[in-house]
């Protein structure tokens, strides 16, 4: 009896560890995941699962007595750069990626405090206007 119940759970878990995922990415530029494949006529790949389940992310630390000690001692405040022209060149090209992909239509994503964050379309707008003054006052020729 018991064999009949472990062989009947091992197949009712069978289909689980060859699932078929889906991925494909829409005309917005956002990647969708799903088990039944998009509507006809999109690009999609097909992804097979391990059946395995692993973290998303790892594990948060455990902040210990000396972590916390040098978490409330103050840091020294960061050096400003250098203005030679290798590093101009070099914030110049970091500006024209930043200006391209917030004039893009894609959604942007920015570190906030260790968290990734999408723009809203107001925060959006503000990093474009802060990166082209930030180009027009160290990329432009004067």
């Amino acid at each position: 009896m018991q064999r009949l119940l472990l062989v009947v759970v091992l197949l009712l878990l069978t289909p689980l560890a060859f699932a078929q995922v889906y991925k494909w990415t829409d005309a917005g530029g956002t990647v969708h995941y799903s088990e039944t494949p998009p509507s006809t006529g999109t690009n999609y790949k097909q992804i097979k699962t391990s059946g395995s389940v692993e973290p998303l992310a790892p594990p948060p630390a455990v902040e210990t007595a000396a972590d916390k000690a040098a978490s409330t001692t103050p840091s020294t405040p960061a050096q400003p750069v250098v203005d030679t022209p290798e590093n101009r060149a070099r914030l110049c090209a970091s500006l024209k990626v930043n200006l391209t992909t917030l004039q893009g239509g894609a959604p942007v994503v920015m570190q906030q405090e260790g968290k990734a964050v999408a723009l809203d379309d107001s925060q959006r707008s503000a990093q474009l206007t802060a990166a082209q003054a930030q180009y027009q006052q160290y990329c432009q020729p004067h």
